[in-house]
């Protein structure tokens, strides 16, 4: 039990770091890019409101003197640092002119093909390799200016490495932390939860022996007496306790992982066929119709005496809480993975909780009014799923029909 919770808390831990330290790092992603965007694009928009040439800043007396509201990384050295080239277009779409000036990596005829992949793009601002361009129009021509970015791209996508690098040391790090403590963490809950099963466990052995005593003392009163209301009514009582005494045995096995299944292939089809041929004749007893619809040869892998006793239990629960006069309808049906589903008329089905149907003694009577369950057997059926690695599931097919689906994996 420790072993399996504490398993289930790692797992759980390491998806929650795993989603946020993604996350952390698609944002530092998003936001690195941005800003080399911006700031390529700073540059190229000095570039292109000076006519295709960087301008010099100076002050009246021809001094350096950077002009105000200019980005924070711009110097008085970036003009020179700066690396671009620039193709003029004409109103036909033929390059009029290159200006390679202020780059020296590039040729013309490569600067031609750059400037023929920008020109047929609709986007005013992007990326061909490592330079960055913009398109802008100088009257009836249209002008692009490409700036070299390879050191800035350079510079950022080692920021975003080195990020992520940190991110998944640290991600390491609290999952070996997680799994040092997690044992500590766990260990309250699943002593409290060994000392529940402990406790129903102990009961079941200490009920039973009382429970024969009655029922044998009940049978020796009844010769020689005879039978009567009163006696028929402990008789009852007692057939009624023994029951639950040894389905809360079953559940204690099952959680204890003490049940032996017996894994081999089966017909699922001829399972459910059986299951069904022996309610039936209950169903119309009781006046509730029955659609039967089974896919054959459909074969599955598990304990075939588990797997009817799930049947059974939904089968059951389908005909004790169906309404008077309703339907109850049972499909399997031969997908990826063989899937059956138990629906019956039910009018109450919209005040039902269907995620507390699973739960152990609920009841949705909240009078608890004696109906010949007791609330554990679709937590059996549970388990049973879980043990073959299978899902069941509640769900309101309509505001008058509830329904019971198990996938069989």
């Amino acid at each position: 039990m420790i072993y399996h919770l504490q398993k289930k808390v790692i797992r759980i831990c390491g998806v929650a770091v795993l989603v946020v330290f993604s996350i952390i790092f698609l944002l530092i992603y998003i936001f690195s890019m941005r800003q080399l965007n911006r700031a390529m694009d700073a540059l190229t928009d000095r570039i292109s409101e000076n006519d295709g040439k960087f301008p010099e800043w100076r002050d009246d007396r021809g001094n350096p003197e950077l002009p105000r509201k200019l980005p924070d990384f711009m110097t008085r050295e970036t003009p020179f640092s700066t690396r671009f080239f620039t193709v003029l277009f004409d109103e036909n779409g033929k390059i009029v002119s290159i200006d390679l000036g202020s780059i020296s990596a590039i040729t013309e005829e490569a600067a031609r093909e750059y400037a023929r992949e920008a020109y047929t793009k609709d986007s005013e601002r992007g990326w061909i390799g490592d330079y960055r361009y913009k398109q802008y129009h100088k009257g009836q021509a249209t002008a692009i200016v490409y700036v070299d970015g390879s050191m800035n791209r350079f510079m950022s996508n080692r920021t975003i490495l080195s990020a992520g690098i940190v991110l998944v040391i640290s991600a390491l790090a609290i999952w070996l932390i997680v799994i040092f403590f997690s044992r500590r963490a766990v260990w309250p809950v699943a002593e409290s939860y060994e000392k529940q099963k402990q406790f129903i466990t102990d009961a079941n052995h200490e009920l039973k022996t009382p429970l024969t005593l009655v029922m044998t003392n009940l049978d020796i009163l009844e010769a020689e007496i005879g039978e009567n209301e009163w006696l028929s009514d402990i008789r009852s009582e007692g057939e009624r306790m023994s029951a639950l005494v040894n389905q809360l045995v079953a559940l204690a096995r099952m959680d204890e992982g003490k049940t032996n299944l017996e894994m081999r292939r089966f017909s699922l089809s001829n399972v459910i066929m059986d299951a069904v041929s022996e309610f039936q004749v209950l169903a119309q007893d009781r006046g509730k119709a029955m659609d039967i619809q089974i896919d054959s040869h459909v074969d599955y892998v598990g304990d075939e005496t588990a797997v009817r006793r799930v049947v059974s239990i939904l089968l059951e629960n389908a005909i004790k809480y169906c309404d008077e006069g309703g339907d109850i309808r049972l499909r399997l049906e031969k997908k990826k993975h063989p899937v059956l589903s138990v629906e019956n008329t039910y009018a109450d089905v919209g005040e039902m909780e269907l995620n507390k149907l699973f739960d152990r003694f609920y009841r949705t009577d909240k009078a608890r009014t004696f109906t010949g369950g007791f609330g554990i057997g679709l937590s059996i059926a549970q388990t049973i799923a879980a043990q073959h690695k299978s899902e069941i599931s509640a769900y309101k097919k309509d505001e008058s029909h509830i329904g019971f689906k198990v996938v069989w994996r």
